[in-house]
């Protein structure tokens, strides 16, 4: 890639970082503050936290990930250094991915109305199992994340840096294949999660047009809490699934890269998208969530009142 390239994107992928820390720092923020004030924190504010933490990592690996790739090419060269990368990328796309899908079970399970033992058993008790959920997803994606540093062939980015030679040839094509297995497998893992937060969203409109229809019957046919709870689930669930389905696409784009003549400028364009889906989401459920908003409302507030007073 041309220097000139090289600049706007890094660019582009600075400012997507940026803003994506500034939303998920700031969720993180307001709902330990709120811990600290009240002694105690809720369960959608454990959950939420969890996933800004989750998602401010996997920001600053797909940071650290770029500035290597442009700025010190040669590392891609060695195993050692960029199996801790994926090792790394592997376990934050995984916890995001697994506590994304438990917030939407969350939203699920405290709005929907079902008239079934399981479901009731599931509501009345997911509060106290929030905490032990989140650990549990820690625990699967420590031990999915595994793999990508026992078999992945140290050689391989020599491989790619390396085409032109011709007795790496063999070599290089059992590291690809050694390569390519390991992260198609771990993608697909990805999947169950995203299949169970698609199952949820599903859930959540059986549940608002049964209870539409019983407003139909009951009511005048105005919107009421329980129907905009709905509705607000609802949008927080289907953007995760709409932004997850393009962070997906765009990761595999920069895995499969490696096997690409411009490998560089793909690997870029692949981070540049991923970096959309846990960057914008973040401000999705701010304004979704009721705390979080008024909490920003405030925090613009006093940024509009400060820049009046540095004015005049």
């Amino acid at each position: 890639m041309s220097e000139k390239v090289n600049r706007i994107l890094m660019f582009v992928v600075t400012g997507e970082f940026v803003v994506g820390i500034l939303g998920n720092a700031f969720i993180g923020l307001v709902n330990c503050m709120d811990w600290i004030k009240k002694r105690k924190i809720a369960s959608i504010d454990m959950i939420l936290t969890s996933l800004a933490i989750s998602r401010i990592c996997l920001l600053c690996i797909i940071l650290l990930d770029c500035f290597t790739l442009v700025l010190y090419p040669d590392v891609y060269a060695t195993g050692k250094q960029m199996r801790i990368i994926d090792f790394f990328w592997t376990l934050t796309n995984h916890l995001s991915v697994w506590f994304a899908t438990c917030l939407s079970i969350f939203y699920f399970l405290k709005i929907a109305n079902f008239f079934h033992p399981l479901f009731f058993w599931l509501k009345w008790r997911i509060d106290r199992l929030v905490l032990k959920i989140l650990l549990g997803c820690l625990a699967i994606s420590v031990f999915i994340s595994l793999p990508v540093t026992r078999n992945l062939n140290n050689d391989f980015r020599l491989c790619v840096k390396a085409k032109w030679k011709r007795n790496l040839t063999l070599k290089c094509r059992d590291s690809k294949a050694q390569y390519a297995s390991i992260k198609i497998y771990l993608n697909l893992l990805t999947f169950f999660p995203f299949t169970v937060s698609l199952i949820s969203f599903l859930l959540l409109i059986l549940s608002l047009w049964r209870h539409t229809k019983q407003m139909q019957f009951t009511a005048t046919g105005c919107q009421d809490t329980s129907m905009q709870a709905h509705v607000g689930a609802m949008k927080a669930v289907i953007s995760f699934l709409l932004l997850f389905i393009a962070y997906y696409l765009a990761f595999l784009v920069a895995t499969s890269s490696y096997f690409l003549p411009e490998t560089e400028l793909a690997v870029m364009v692949g981070e540049l998208v991923a970096l959309i889906y846990p960057s914008s989401h973040s401000f999705i459920l701010i304004i979704g969530n009721t705390k979080l908003r008024q909490a920003s409302l405030q925090v613009l507030w006093k940024v509009k009142t400060t820049f009046k007073r540095r004015n005049f």
